[in-house]
């Protein structure tokens, strides 16, 4: 069998929040809760669905090494992402790249746009000379659509969000990772230019040879782009399986409930739908913590679903599911 090319294993993380009124008061929130899952050594692209807060995030700042794993493992090609971070981090940088959700607070303001790219291509010994660096930059820029004449020497501001974030593809094809982790990272360009971004994944996929980690809440953009889903809520995955299968046939109430809330591009249908808040006792119960992370919103909730939350288990192949309805 193939070494996966990323591996999760019972990943958990946990947060201490409070403490204002002394110690009594702290408490302990698990954002990831025994989450596992591996994508394999080709070019592959994975998309990790949720709402906000359900760990999507904290799920990619563990795999960067910008969070250690409160319990559990994150392995890359096999070894373990804090062994790469301690003994050969620009090699594990080098593999593994990250795409932000903001286009505009990646970039330091007192810099040109330029330094992005000149530092990439320094950091990472990728020219011998300024002379090649210059085609090299221009040359990715031109790939991923950007205009060189029109764009290098200006500052952050004064791009678009669309070409910020675009910038950030030109530094992935300098470097050429193996993994793209890309949090959330068409939300907050316009509509217009989001097809052209999932192309340009699309392409490292089948041309660069590139897999990625792609991280959204939109189900729209994850139908078009992944090989695969992944459903998380409140930090638990509730479902997993080809993108088809799960889109068009989810089994968990969670993925329904996802679907359902996708909304239909005609403006003579309205939602009509409300939420009961009021059968919501506490904020906590919002996010259960012994029982189905589900419970309080699912509309087949058993009494086993309120004393221990359902384990993933193999319905098919490739076809994992947490539901006590299987």
């Amino acid at each position: 069998m193939d070494q996966p090319l990323l591996e999760l294993r019972n990943v958990s993380k946990e947060f201490r929040i409070g403490g204002g009124l002394g110690l009594l008061s702290r408490r302990t929130i698990k954002a990831v809760d025994s989450v596992s899952f591996s994508m394999p050594n080709k070019p592959w692209i994975t998309a990790l669905i949720g709402e906000s807060g359900s760990g999507k995030t904290t799920i990619a700042r563990m795999i960067l090494g910008l969070l250690k794993p409160t319990s559990g493992e994150i392995l890359y090609e096999g070894r373990s992402v804090s062994q790469w971070i301690k003994k050969n981090k620009i090699e594990y940088f080098r593999k593994v790249q990250p795409v932000f959700q903001d286009p505009y607070s990646i970039y330091n303001p007192f810099y040109r746009v330029d330094r992005v790219l000149e530092l990439v291509v320094k950091k990472f010994k990728l020219a011998s000379s300024k002379e090649e660096a210059n085609k090299l930059i221009i040359r990715a820029m031109e790939d991923i659509g950007l205009r060189p004449e029109d764009l290098l020497g200006r500052y952050p501001h004064q791009l678009s969000g669309g070409e910020r974030q675009r910038f950030m593809l030109a530094r992935i094809l300098l470097i050429k990772p193996k993994l793209i982790v890309a949090d959330e990272p068409i939300s907050m360009i316009d509509v217009s230019l989001r097809a052209i971004f999932l192309e340009h994944l699309l392409k490292f996929k089948e041309k660069n040879g590139i897999s990625c980690l792609y991280i959204s809440h939109d189900l729209h953009s994850a139908s078009y782009l992944a090989n695969n889903v992944i459903i998380l809520c409140h930090g638990r995955i509730v479902e997993e399986g080809p993108k088809d299968r799960v889109i068009e046939e989810p089994l968990h109430p969670y993925t329904k409930l996802l679907m359902s809330s996708v909304p239909i591009p005609d403006p003579k249908r309205r939602w009509t739908e409300k939420i009961d808040l009021a059968s919501i006792e506490t904020i906590k119960r919002l996010r259960p913590e012994k029982e189905c992370v589900f419970s309080t919103r699912c509309p087949y909730v058993m009494e086993k679903c309120l004393t221990a939350p359902p384990q993933l288990k193999e319905v098919d192949k490739g076809r994992r599911v947490a539901c006590y309805l299987y």
